[in-house]
């Protein structure tokens, strides 16, 4: 965890930067504050999968709050609302929908923050040069994702990437090596656009050619949901259903296939804050084991008097978390 401190619009800047490169994050933004807080009305800040934060939100009791809390977000897509500061300070005040994430270095001072996830639009790579490919481009483009269309002697695997969603449509004409070329560059999703029949054929080649099987094991085929008998054209809105209903649920993200894994965490033993058991957490060494602190001054007290904080309680919370 480490902070950039650059004002709000860099912050807008740099979130267009990551979602031009694909990249999911969240971003946090101050919408309410009671003094003394260090964070201001319209501050925002922008946390990554890996809990990097640029910008600024708040002072060292809120931000490992907002990177732990924003961190979340991500990874189940789902905005939230949270207040920041000490329960006694709000009673039976807190709207509905609101959760209440306590931080005692705070004193008397509060924040309320809206954390939303920033789900980048995806990358659509169609090779054929059919009616349905060129409808199911058309339609992707209507949704506002970045589409392409090529011909399958034109495509390569180093036109993809992570992120990347391929969807091979040439008929019959170049199937084989245009699923080979797709695989090969580990996108975020290959889908095969024939019958159950063809496409086992079609993958039953590559396998005999020596494709690792567990990269033809990622190919959907027939890609599409099921929706009876269709056009030509009408295959397109199959395909890109299953698309949005596989994006919806977070599949096409590159980072689901292999997540980071998250920080360890631990309570810090003064004031009873979830801080991450690293360096940043300013650590103090005491009868053979490392505590973390949310801030300097709670360091400060338990290295001044370690037995006022280390009870039976405390042990006991640290196991279970």
């Amino acid at each position: 965890m480490s902070g950039h401190s650059i004002d709000g619009w860099d912050v807008l800047d740099q979130a267009a930067e990551l979602s031009r490169r694909g990249r999911e994050f969240a971003l946090a933004t101050v919408v309410w504050r009671q003094g003394p807080s260090s964070g201001q009305q319209g501050s925002r800040a922008i946390v990554t999968t890996g809990g990097q934060l640029y910008g600024w939100i708040g002072g060292a009791c809120a931000e490992p709050v907002v990177i732990r809390e924003a961190q979340e977000v991500i990874r189940d897509r789902r905005p939230r609302l949270l207040l920041l500061g000490t329960p006694e300070q709000f009673g039976a005040a807190v709207p509905d929908g609101m959760a209440v994430v306590p931080i005692s270095c705070q004193s008397e001072g509060a924040l309320e923050v809206y954390i939303e996830p920033v789900i980048p639009m995806p990358h659509l790579k169609i090779v054929g040069r059919s009616p349905m490919a060129h409808t199911l481009r058309d339609l992707a483009e209507a949704l506002g994702w970045h589409s392409e269309l090529c011909d399958a002697p034109e495509f390569s695997a180093a036109d993809l990437d992570a992120r990347s969603i391929v969807v091979v449509a040439t008929q019959g004409h170049g199937d084989e090596e245009a699923v080979e070329q797709a695989v090969l560059a580990f996108p975020a999703f290959v889908g095969l656009v024939a019958s159950r029949r063809r496409g086992e054929a079609v993958l039953g080649y590559l396998a005999d050619r020596g494709v690792p099987r567990n990269l033809l094991d990622r190919v959907e085929v027939p890609v599409g949901l099921d929706l009876g008998h269709t056009s030509h054209r009408e295959i397109a809105v199959a395909v890109l259903a299953e698309l949005v209903q596989l994006r919806a649920s977070g599949a096409l993200a590159p980072d689901r296939a292999d997540p980071p894994c998250p920080p360890a965490q631990e309570t810090d033993p003064v004031c009873g804050m979830t801080v991450p058991a690293d360096r940043t957490a300013h650590p103090a060494d005491h009868d053979g084991r490392t505590y973390h602190f949310c801030c300097v001054g709670c360091r400060d007290r338990f290295v001044a008097d370690p037995g006022a904080y280390l009870g039976a309680g405390f042990a006991h919370h640290n196991q279970e978390a």
